[in-house]
């Protein structure tokens, strides 16, 4: 019996919603049999929200399946699931039938997967998916549309408009509030989110967990949010539930867990979490890799990994400990856990920052931007004009500099123009307009179309792409991906100078044995080893200049610390400039933090600030660098509920972006002024690297501060409907 059932002054059996009594799901293999949820016995309660987290392929997905008896085949789930229903006798889910799990699917227990992009059929309208679910179920056409407009309304979106659209014609952030709204369309008692928010930005994540916990009070629900992303859930959820190796390491309520987790792994999962908060010292990686399914470590699972297991350990499974109210945690040592934990971290913790940008960032720009403009689409008179061409101004006359060791992070929302403007710095798209010079030398200059004429400004400009998967060629083993480059730009080398060189950086970047992983193909390395190999690839030509794509977001949150402390390792010793993409502002202030860089902030294909990651976190001038760092979920418990500092949820269309400031529509800041002039830089300090907003605030004498304000006291404070703003398809360029 865990603590939880025998806890009879916190909890009653008239509270559990579903419980699991040694649930596995196991696949069969031509090596073994896999099995992705190990025995596990737990509770969700009623009118709870549970928060699962854990690395990706811990069992957070195969959890959520087997609560719904919903694991594709081949997979076969044994154990008990059990559901009570609010009246009547409880119910065994893998006991069901086809036709009353069809029933149980969307009447008692309702599904949100992780991408709603492949949860609608394209080729019908919105409205259709509400109508087909209701009529699989025998629910009054009229009554489920009137609360499907309910729900789409208590999610700040236009019910007619939803209704009446393709899913191609919403946003993101518009999907995933409409398949929420789907999923409650049957008045479910309990909903499970797999990774919901994990392909939205941080505006939209922060902004649909706001709403979550709306939804939960109006409509009487239990939910059970998994996600690999520790903070957005942090203070979300009632309890957490923290996933290692196919079960469950440690459960209880939130507080505990973050104030004082008891078992190694969740201590080390916080550690591994880059946040805008504790110093860098305190972030660090996970050692080694989570373990194989189909070869399961034998006693507790995480010995491999753990600085305190010992023989105990490693041959003897641990039980459920109590270590408190409502508090289980899996490990022999957890009383003693926290102290020696800390030691043990102490004596591998790295050192701070290095050299300011200031100090590192001197002499002539390696590249400069002037006045840089991407337009995509146009307005053709030609043969093949389908009258439907619509011109979208991905980066708007943007300048900027970057020099040699030099650090910069862009930040922004999907759409904001980062990423092309970033590939359009390392010569990986045309400007429209402007100019981009490589060491004073226009890199377009003597080009024809789309290739930069410069071979050696070519080899100087590299990219490491956000899906390493899909940038290495799946047909070629390590060697061959990394020899390419070798041949190309080292053609004085020979195969067992290639080889040597090869090693050693799958050496240098902890690829070891590099022997072992030479002959490999790509889809036989972890993610964080195909990113290394991409990392390798790009640092082989010894570039000046390496565009990192969201060279982290595609890895598990205990990954990318250390992949950012490598990135950092290898600038050091090849003197490499880095430009850097990410949308999360936690990464974006380690990074930066950490070499002494730059973050710069875009919105609608304007830079809108830029400065060092100490002046952008925690002094931000502008109001959307202040509503990404409100934003971004922290790891601290009992934190001040800010209200949310936009107007809108939904950022404007970018083919029809607003007049004046293009924030004005969100901000909550804006007056009459922000709607008909745009703000220019300026620079909030005395030298070239100095924090530099585009607002009319930071002027103390502008007339700005004479003009009315333009928002609506009224408005909810938290979030705006989607007609606030002319937001409609969203733009791909970024």
């Amino acid at each position: 019996m865990t603590a939880f059932q025998s806890d009879a002054t916190t909890r009653t059996n008239d509270d559990v919603i579903v419980e699991l009594r040694d649930t596995s799901v196991e696949f069969g293999m031509d090596r073994g049999t896999s099995k992705v949820l190990n025995e596990v016995t737990t509770e969700v309660y009623r009118d709870e929200i549970l928060g699962v987290i854990g690395e990706s392929g811990s069992g957070k997905s195969m959890f959520a399946s087997a609560m719904l008896d919903a694991v594709p085949e081949p997979g076969v789930t044994t154990g008990e699931v059990i559901y009570h229903p609010e009246e009547g006798d409880p119910i065994s889910v893998t006991d069901l039938s086809k036709e009353e799990l069809r029933q149980f699917r969307w009447e008692e227990v309702s599904m949100v997967f992780q991408g709603a992009m492949s949860s609608f059929n394209p080729v019908l309208p919105i409205k259709t998916h509400f109508v087909e679910t209701l009529s699989a179920h025998d629910y009054d056409i009229r009554r489920g549309l009137t609360r499907a407009k309910e729900l789409l309304s208590d999610l700040y979106l236009d019910p007619e408009r939803m209704l009446n659209s393709y899913p191609h014609e919403l946003s993101g952030g518009m999907k995933q509030r409409v398949l929420i709204a789907l999923s409650l369309v049957l008045d479910p008692d309990l909903l499970v989110m797999d990774e919901p928010t994990a392909a939205l930005d941080l505006l939209m994540q922060r902004s649909i967990v706001s709403l979550l916990e709306d939804i939960k009070e109006k409509h009487d629900l239990t939910i059970v949010f998994i996600t690999h992303d520790l903070p957005l859930v942090a203070d979300l959820a009632d309890r957490l539930a923290v996933l290692y190796a196919f079960e469950f390491a440690e459960l209880g309520p939130s507080e505990r867990i973050l104030e004082e987790p008891a078992h190694p792994y969740t201590r080390a999962l916080l550690n591994a979490t880059p946040n805008l908060s504790a110093p860098l010292e305190e972030m660090r990686p996970i050692a080694g890799e989570s373990p194989d399914p189909v070869n399961i470590p034998e006693g507790c699972s995480y010995h491999p990994r753990c600085p305190l297991a010992d023989e105990e350990c490693e041959t003897i499974d641990p039980g459920p400990y109590d270590a408190g109210p409502d508090h289980d945690v899996h490990c022999h040592h957890w009383e003693q856990s926290i102290e020696d934990l800390d030691i043990a971290f102490e004596e591998t913790s790295d050192s701070g920052t290095t050299a300011s940008a200031v100090e590192k960032a001197s002499g002539d720009p390696l590249v400069s931007l002037s006045d840089v403009e991407v337009t995509f689409g146009s307005a053709n008179d030609g043969w093949l004009d389908f009258g439907e061409s619509e011109t979208v101004t991905a980066v708007d006359g943007i300048s900027l500099d970057i020099y040699d060791n030099d650090v910069v992070v862009l930040v922004g929302e999907s759409g904001c123009g980062k990423t092309t403007l970033a590939k359009t710095a390392v010569g990986l798209q045309t400007p429209t307009g402007g100019t981009i010079e490589y060491r004073g030398r226009d890199i377009w200059e003597g080009a024809s179309g789309s290739t930069l004429a410069d071979k050696e400004i070519r080899r100087a400009l590299q990219i490491v792409h956000q899906d390493p998967g899909a940038s290495l060629n799946s047909h070629h083993r390590v060697r061959t991906i990394l020899e390419q480059p070798l041949k190309r730009w080292h053609s004085d080398l020979d195969g067992n100078d290639r080889r040597e060189r090869i090693l050693g950086m799958l050496e240098y970047v902890g690829i070891s044995p590099p022997q072992d992983y030479i002959d490999r193909y790509p889809h036989q390395l972890s993610g964080g080893e195909q990113q290394r190999i991409a990392l390798i690839r790009s640092m082989l030509v010894n570039p000046d200049l390496i565009l990192a794509d969201e060279a982290v977001s595609a890895l598990d949150v205990s990954l990318r610390v250390g992949m950012m402390d490598l990135m950092i390792e290898l600038q050091d010793t090849f003197d490499t400039s880095f430009l850097f993409i990410s949308h999360d502002l936690s990464n974006a202030r380690y990074i930066a933090e950490k070499t002494g860089g730059r973050i710069g902030v875009m919105y609608l294909g304007e830079l809108v600030e830029i400065g060092s990651a100490e002046r952008i976190i925690h002094d931000p001038q502008h109001p959307y660098t202040k509503a990404l760092r409100w934003a971004t979920p922290e790891l601290e418990v009992d934190q001040v509920a800010e209200e949310s500092p936009m107007r809108s949820i939904d950022i404007p269309d970018p083919t029809n972006p607003p007049s004046g400031c293009r924030y004005h529509t969100r901000c909550p800041e804006a007056r009459e002024v922000c709607a008909t002039q745009t703000p220019e830089f300026v620079d909030l300090g005395d030298d070239v690297h100095a924090q530099k907003s585009a607002c009319f605030r930071a002027y103390d004498d502008h007339e700005y501060w004479q003009s009315e304000s333009i928002t609506d006291e009224h408005a909810d404070a938290n979030v705006g409907t989607d007609t606030d703003t002319d937001s409609g398809v969203t733009s791909e360029s970024d």
